[in-house]
């Protein structure tokens, strides 16, 4: 086996390689994330791509890592192990945080993260709910524009726990995007793109689940009859319900990991904004 820069790659052997395991991103998904981001692919003598890992700065003291696949024949062979430490020696002992598979959960741990909270992938065909039972949000919810971005970054920061600048304006423009304004500020985000099989919705910024949800209810109301997704770590509340009774049934989880400082402790509270639903279990 032999390393490789993930640029060099024709995308669609990055796509057969996510294929080969099973996960749903397209051609065009793996461009985004080597458009955010940096990776390695592992090659073998005949240059076929067996493996991937990328990670995603933010800043000079933190990192994201994803995209870690191994081909089915080297999963046993340590070639994840491999593939991270040279990622080690890339993001220079920054703060890092993934998302990790059930089969991945032991290779992290051996690695030296630990377990923050679980991930869970709710997806289907979407349709649109009525709001009995859900309490109206204060504000007004409508469409984002290009001048509410440095807004977006500052509540997506206070959420995720890092300012992540570049790749918030890199996912607004791939995104519709709806906001909760309150006396002119926005309060509340959610961005809705294309992604595997259909949308996925995230991230979702806001300080309650009444806010959360009135800024997913338009893009419920907008892809209803399609396949959308939204990556969450809330398992229960009004806003898990919502996504339920919207037709996105939990259907897998992950476990959030993280290797030195936690950035965030996920439980919220009345005046701090929360992550209601990821960028994507690659990005966070």
């Amino acid at each position: 086996m032999r390393i490789g820069d993930i640029e060099g790659v024709e995308l669609d052997r990055l796509h057969a390689l996510s294929l080969s395991v099973g996960w749903p991103h397209r051609a065009e998904d793996w461009q985004f994330l080597r458009e955010a981001g940096q990776g390695f692919v592992a090659l073998d003598e005949i240059g076929r791509v067996l493996g991937s890992a990328m990670w995603f700065l933010h800043g000079s003291s933190f990192a994201t890592i994803g995209m870690v696949i191994t081909s089915p024949r080297l999963q046993t062979l340590g070639a994840a192990q491999w593939l991270m430490k040279r990622v080690f020696d890339k993001v220079g002992g920054r703060d890092l945080r993934l998302n990790a598979t059930r089969a991945a959960r032991r290779l992290y741990l051996s690695l030296g993260f630990q377990p923050e909270k679980t991930v869970y992938q709710c997806q289907g065909v979407a349709h649109a709910i009525g709001s009995a039972g859900v309490d109206e949000a204060h504000g007004e919810v409508r469409q984002l524009r290009a001048e509410h971005v440095p807004e977006i970054i500052a509540l997506d920061a206070a959420g995720f726990g890092v300012r992540r600048a570049a790749l918030v304006r890199k996912l607004f423009g791939q995104s519709v995007a709806y906001g909760l304004f309150e006396e002119g500020a926005v309060k509340a985000f959610a961005l809705c793109r294309p992604f595997g099989r259909g949308y996925v919705i995230g991230p979702v910024i806001a300080k309650g689940d009444t806010d959360a949800i009135a800024v997913v209810q338009p893009h419920v109301a907008e892809h209803s009859g399609s396949f959308l997704r939204v990556d969450t770590h809330m398992e229960s509340g009004e806003f898990a319900d919502f996504l339920s009774h919207s037709g996105m049934l939990v259907f897998d989880t992950v476990l959030t990991m993280s290797l030195g400082k936690r950035l965030a402790d996920f439980s919220g509270g009345a005046t701090m904004p929360m992550t209601y639903a990821l960028a994507s279990q690659t990005l966070g």
